[in-house]
């Protein structure tokens, strides 16, 4: 058995970065040489308050779950891979058998071991590290046109593919996004590729706005600035065909509500706590609220439409950090101000 350096939460803001076990791969297995690691939100969660919700760090945790890397070396039985093979590598670990797997709804796994989760006691560790072991069939062959940080956005891309498949039919419809953080910027890249028409997009911070612009909303406005600014889209029961809340913020949900028309779809992407909701416009409207969680088939797709830059994901990619500047890459990615996606560095 050998080390690896690791990027370890022990509690609130207490980052560490140590040498972990490194075990060699069993059958079934690869070993990698980790690129890059996104910082997602939930791991911005874990650092800046010790977890969300009930969900707390109660012991040391790698946190990571948005990597890539190239294979290191095979384990038996491994089969369409070879050492060499720059791949996307999915944190989604379901069991196979249980009920929801059976139904071919693995995101609902009632044993799923998705790394870098304090859900699970023990934790269950994740990506951000030197190298680790991981089984085959978590990985996506990139190819060799994109970077490895392109390549760690596979997992943003596929929660945003999985949430736009949740609203049914985009295409030439007009759609609003509140929240344009890096989920809310991969929901947009999704929303293009899948052909939706006018695309709005709200924040309560000017600085992210222009890069929504870039990436193609047809309007984007500070709504906290401009308190009335969508009040045209409320006329008549609600202009927009479909919304994706992706802020968690309770105040957004029920702008979308309002703005939405009847029998139209919101979509509660952004993750929050008990929400006031207006059920009665909900009911009055007719209006479909669903929620959508996780991938899993979305994963090898959205490393292919990465891979072919089919989807460009480099302008959400704000800085790239070493690993040894972890907690200057964390206060960096937890400022709305001056970051979309930050990534960390492991080669």
């Amino acid at each position: 058995m050998t080390t690896t350096e690791a990027c370890v939460l022990h509690a609130q803001r207490d980052l560490r970065v140590e040498a972990v076990e490194l075990a060699a791969p069993g059958p079934g297995e690869v070993l990698l040489d980790i690129g890059a690691g996104g910082i997602c939100g939930s791991d911005l969660h874990y650092f800046l308050d010790g977890g969300f919700g009930t969900v707390r760090v109660r012991q040391p945790i790698i946190l990571g779950h948005e990597v890539a890397g190239t294979i290191a070396a095979l384990g038996a039985g491994v089969e369409g891979l070879r050492e060499g093979d720059r791949v996307a590598v999915s944190p989604s670990n379901p069991c196979g058998e249980c009920e929801y797997c059976a139904r071919a709804e693995p995101q609902h796994c009632l044993e799923m071991r998705f790394w870098g989760s304090a859900m699970r006691m023990p934790h269950v560790q994740g990506g951000f590290r030197r190298r680790l072991v991981a089984f085959a069939r978590q990985c996506v062959k990139v190819g060799d046109t994109v970077s490895i940080g392109e390549a760690a956005m596979s997992e943003p891309l596929a929660v945003a593919l999985h949430a736009v498949a949740q609203a049914g039919e985009v295409r030439g419809k007009r759609v609003l996004v509140t929240g344009f953080g890096p989920i809310g910027g991969v929901v947009l890249l999704a929303l293009r590729h899948a052909g939706a028409g006018e695309v709005t997009v709200t924040e309560v911070v000017d600085e992210p706005l222009s890069l929504a612009r870039q990436l193609g909303a047809a309007r984007a406005v500070n709504v906290a600035a401009d308190k009335d600014a969508l009040a045209a889209e409320e006329a008549a029961k609600g202009r927009f065909d479909i919304a994706f809340e992706c802020s968690g913020n309770p105040r957004a949900l029920a702008q979308a509500i309002a703005c939405v028309r009847p029998r139209g779809t919101i979509v509660q992407v952004g993750v929050g706590g008990a929400f006031d909701v207006p059920m009665n416009v909900v009911v009055a409207k007719e209006l479909r609220l669903v929620g959508t969680f996780r991938f899993h088939p979305e994963f090898e797709v959205a490393a292919r439409l990465i891979g072919t830059r089919e989807i460009d994901v480099r302008p959400l990619i704000t800085e790239t950090r070493p690993l040894a500047e972890a907690v200057a890459a964390f206060e960096l990615a937890a400022d709305r101000r001056r970051s979309m996606k930050v990534q960390l560095s492991f080669a």
